[in-house]
């Protein structure tokens, strides 16, 4: 019934306790899970991952702050994104947010990893998975330079783990992206939050845990793992005034439409 659209499930807090997991997920409904790549030398036991079980999916890429590790190319992201069960490509964006001194002009290896990715997508005809924190203006700048925009039959994606403002939001969704909610939204200090969850339309929106990281309440500050991501839903239709279920079949078609369409798969 639910779907998690991003987790590390290959991460060292959870991959020992999978066969735990997979038993906590069934009894909460949660029926499929999308395992995220970090980076190029994770790729072959994220990708077993969902080799190894029908209701896991992943992607390629490398997220914006791995640093000392091994820089995509173009074609180190298409030959991982043409074999079976690889459905996305990212975790890519920016992040500014841990500048460590540097300043944003400094960060021209990011945005253009994130090109890479951008491109990638477009060639393989696979959806984004992007990350942004602290850097909206020139995410969504180098999408659009990119040719991303909802009219141009373009690779479009998700912003995941979605804690930007509600211009954002909008200006995501004009370029054809889904906005996806994580645990974060369940915390007490997230109203503005709830605010642009209650904005974003149902068609448009998926759910996650990010798990390990971000357990949503009365969990936070525990390991977070696939089966908690009810509780994101529940606090999705708490605010749009849903029957759960509804929440969770829109949630779960939405990832099929994005992921899971003729040729993703």
């Amino acid at each position: 019934m639910f779907t998690d659209s991003h987790c590390h499930l290959n991460f060292p807090e959870l991959k020992g306790d999978l066969a735990q997991i997979r038993v906590a997920m069934q009894n909460a409904g949660v029926d499929r899970a999308m395992v995220i790549c970090t980076t190029l030398e994770e790729f072959d036991e994220v990708h077993a991952l969902a080799l190894a079980y029908d209701n896991f999916w992943c992607t390629a890429g490398v997220h914006p702050d791995n640093e000392g590790v091994r820089e995509p190319l173009l074609d180190d992201l298409l030959s991982r994104a043409a074999l079976p069960k690889v459905v996305g490509i990212g975790e890519t964006g920016l992040d500014y947010f841990r500048l460590n001194g540097r300043s944003v002009l400094d960060m021209a290896w990011q945005r253009e990893r994130f090109r890479i990715h951008i491109r990638a997508a477009r060639q393989c005809a696979k959806p984004l998975i992007i990350h942004t924190r602290s850097a909206s203006k020139d995410t969504l700048d180098i999408l659009k330079e990119e040719g991303e925009d909802a009219a141009s039959g373009s690779a479009g994606g998700v912003f995941h783990c979605f804690t930007e403002s509600q211009e954002v939001a909008r200006a995501a969704l004009d370029l054809g992206f889904y906005i996806s909610f994580s645990g974060i939204l369940t915390f007490k200090n997230a109203a503005d939050l709830r605010d642009v969850a209650a904005f974003v339309p149902m068609d448009r929106m998926l759910i996650e845990t990010d798990s390990p990281y971000l357990a949503p309440m009365p969990y936070r500050g525990k390991t977070n793992n696939p089966s908690y991501v009810p509780l994101v839903a529940q606090q999705i239709a708490e605010l749009k005034g849903l029957p759960m279920e509804t929440v969770a079949l829109a949630t779960s078609m939405n990832f099929e439409q994005l992921f899971l369409r003729s040729g993703s798969h």
